[in-house]
């Protein structure tokens, strides 16, 4: 994620910030141009003005709950944002412990539409499209032991979360049950969220063979795949082929879990680069031509060249893994991307790319 200022005295400010602590504005952020805007007002009809250009503004319905500052224009019909715009069902929030678990979890969706908007992928929600909108369910399992557990997981553009992810300690235990190395919020979402733009991006396209001839055939039969993998473990070469070994489940897995990470490496990445971060381990002599340095300026959301993402990435995540190793954590980055997850990840460079090309001529 690129590094925002406060408009008005250009602190240094997080993308969730409501306030900026050295000029005390208050703080919004503006999705169309993707910066943070400092405000006065509200005025006596509500509006929040930019300190800057004096536009009128609104806040988002959410912010109420604190869980959104995203700015809508004042004269804008709708009430809620582009992220929160694309909710349909939400906790029940008389109960704190589901409104501290939806605040964490709209903290991870809103990273996720940031990423979605810097590439102009389509976004539409359902009640604008029912046939290919998108739309997050947020729910609680239910009080009663007899009935089913909410499953989280994708159908036909519509997100649902079963909100114990957003519990530290619940998903733990279900990283540890499911025997994962990795398990948060923003990967569920990344992840999710790759099964819909399967749908809208791929499916039905030109890119549909060629995605076949790198995932598999998404046509074989789900259920039974889903069986297979929970009955007998995961492919026994899966880390030769597969990013995860959930990815060896089935083709559209693999595409998810492959199209989550290279939403992790991108956002990482220009994260890194907004804060100038370079690389040069001082093991290494011969350091320009070494896979282990980052010397050079990339802005991953608009590079054409994968390889170049891929070249900066390596050093990135070795030397964020040493410094949890220093911290005695996990790995920043517990995988090891195969040649063949290099040729997948720079598939879907080339599917995002192509459609955001096409949406700037």
């Amino acid at each position: 994620m690129q590094l925002f200022q406060c408009s008005y005295c250009t602190q240094p400010v997080y993308f969730d910030n409501y306030s900026c602590t050295h000029c005390q504005h208050v703080l919004g952020f503006d999705a169309k141009h993707t910066q943070m805007l400092a405000l006065t007002g509200p005025n006596a009809v509500g509006a929040f003005t930019e300190t800057q250009t004096q536009k009128n503004y609104k806040f988002c319905m959410n912010k109420q709950y604190e869980v959104c500052n995203w700015l809508l224009d004042f004269e804008d019909p709708n009430d809620f944002c582009l992220a929160c715009g694309l909710n349909r069902v939400i906790p029940d929030l008389s109960e704190l412990k589901y409104r501290q678990r939806w605040h964490k979890i709209e903290l991870a969706k809103h990273r996720l539409i940031y990423s979605v908007l810097r590439w102009q992928l389509p976004l539409e929600n359902k009640v604008q499209n029912p046939n290919q909108g998108l739309a997050f369910d947020f729910k609680a399992d239910p009080n009663c032991p007899n009935e089913p557990k909410v499953m989280t997981g994708h159908d036909n553009g519509l997100i649902t979360l079963n909100i114990a992810e957003a519990d530290d300690v619940e998903r733990a235990m279900a990283r540890d049950q499911m025997d994962e190395v990795y398990r948060t919020l923003l990967g569920h979402f990344r992840h999710e969220i790759g099964h819909y733009y399967w749908d809208v991006l791929v499916d039905g396209t030109a890119f549909l063979e060629p995605c076949r001839a790198l995932f598999g055939d998404e046509r074989m039969d789900y259920q039974a795949a889903l069986d297979r993998h929970y009955q007998n473990g995961p492919a026994p070469d899966w880390m030769s082929r597969y990013i995860s070994p959930y990815a060896s489940m089935h083709p559209w897995e693999d595409w998810a879990e492959t199209w989550a990470h290279y939403l992790h490496i991108v956002d990482v990445l220009e994260t890194a680069d907004a804060f100038g971060i370079q690389i040069r381990p001082q093991v290494v002599q011969d350091q320009d031509d070494h896979v282990m340095t980052l010397a050079t300026p990339l802005e991953p959301y608009t590079a054409q060249d994968f390889d170049s993402i891929y070249q900066a990435w390596l050093p990135v995540a070795f030397a964020m893994n040493s410094l949890n190793r220093s911290m005695g954590q996990e790995d920043f980055y517990p995988f090891v991307i195969n040649t063949q997850v290099q040729n997948k990840l720079r598939f879907i460079h080339e599917v995002i790319q192509q459609y955001a090309k096409a949406q700037s001529q």
